[in-house]
């Protein structure tokens, strides 16, 4: 039997309407629905976008041949089993970090810096070996990016990203336990040329137990701050005692900055609960106003410095300065993707 061709519209509109109002938002789609939405997205685990189909990560063979990894469906995890069989009987290594935003600020082997050259061929970091972190999102397999010291990502010619005393917020998924006192695993914003070019030019997530510079409650890791020429646990340039030993398999990690003298730290556990603020308030000393500089790096520090270790997942940046509230939505939807190291 037929129905009417108006009643066949109105169905279809109605069925088009319910599976609208089901879609779950990602993080990028509940930052952009906030008023700061995401310049950069990056993940190897899932689509950050409820939208989003295109290529996640790039592997390659130590053959030469490269393949694209997708999500599963529309919003989904990552195809894993697409990079399994490509990779089966050789090894390969993530050469491509793609931004999911509009911006194109796709992430691959960083270049040498001020603080020294990389052990790969004409001075560049090294790639993370592609199946070194596997993971599991509500029982799907997927990888995760296993950075080793002498590893890094960067893009020199970021769009969109904050310059100068510009506001931004970032938000990182981290694995809480492989870290070390290196630096330093950052991820977020930082110089165009891969030189130090002082306080104040960089801001970025660091995590690990380095307490050359700023330090937290006990013996670390912390969520901290990388602000160039120093890590801030909060606004004094050593000690700051709101900022936690981070105790979590899967951390969310989030730093943001105004344009006004205010910046803050945020964290939590990335597998279930609400996030904590761990600091809120003025810059350190001689880091206001900021002179951001908008590259993006993941793995390193702003100078190249690559001695750290540590595990990325999935982060994003983003214009303004995002809202607990929105935060507070984006964690939501991490814990409802599920981490977990085993299906």
């Amino acid at each position: 039997m037929s129905l009417p061709s108006t009643l066949r519209r109105s169905t279809c509109a109605l069925l088009a309407l319910g599976l609208v109002a089901t879609a779950t938002a990602g993080p990028c789609d509940l930052y952009d629905a906030a008023g700061y939405p995401c310049v950069a997205a990056h993940s190897t685990t899932r689509a950050l976008y409820s939208a989003y189909t295109g290529p996640l990560y790039q592997v390659q063979r130590t053959d030469g041949a490269t393949t694209d990894i997708a999500p599963l469906s529309a919003g989904g995890v990552a195809n894993a089993s697409t990079q399994d069989s490509f990779c089966a009987g050789t090894t390969c290594v993530i050469s491509i970090i793609y931004d999911q935003s509009d911006r194109g600020n796709h992430l691959t082997r960083a270049p040498p810096g001020s603080a020294g050259s990389g052990p790969a061929p004409g001075g560049y970091d090294n790639l993370a070996d592609a199946t070194a972190a596997p993971v599991y999102l509500n029982g799907h397999k997927a990888y995760g990016v296993k950075v080793a010291p002498g590893t890094g990502y960067r893009n020199n010619d970021a769009k969109g990203t904050a310059t100068g005393n510009a506001a931004e917020g970032m938000y990182a998924v981290l694995d809480g336990t492989y870290y070390n006192g290196g630096c330093c695993f950052d991820y977020g914003n930082a110089e165009t040329n891969s030189v130090d070019t002082g306080a104040g030019h960089m801001e970025a997530i660091y995590f690990g137990n380095c307490n050359v510079w700023g330090t937290g409650q006990g013996s670390g890791p912390w969520i901290m701050g990388d602000l160039e020429n120093g890590l801030f646990s909060g606004q004094n340039a050593k000690y700051n005692g709101g900022d936690p030993a981070i105790k979590y398999r899967f951390v969310t990690a989030v730093v943001k900055g105004d344009s006004s003298n205010l910046w803050a730290i945020r964290g939590g556990n990335a597998a279930s609960g609400s996030l904590s603020t761990y600091y809120s308030g003025p810059r350190p000393s001689g880091y206001y106003p900021m002179k951001k500089e908008g590259a993006i790096i993941l793995g390193i520090g702003g100078d190249n410095s690559h001695g750290a270790q540590g595990t990325f997942y999935e982060g994003v940046m983003t214009t303004g300065y995002p809202s607990d509230a929105v935060e507070d939505k984006v964690q939501a939807d991490v814990v409802a993707a599920g981490y977990a190291t085993s299906s």
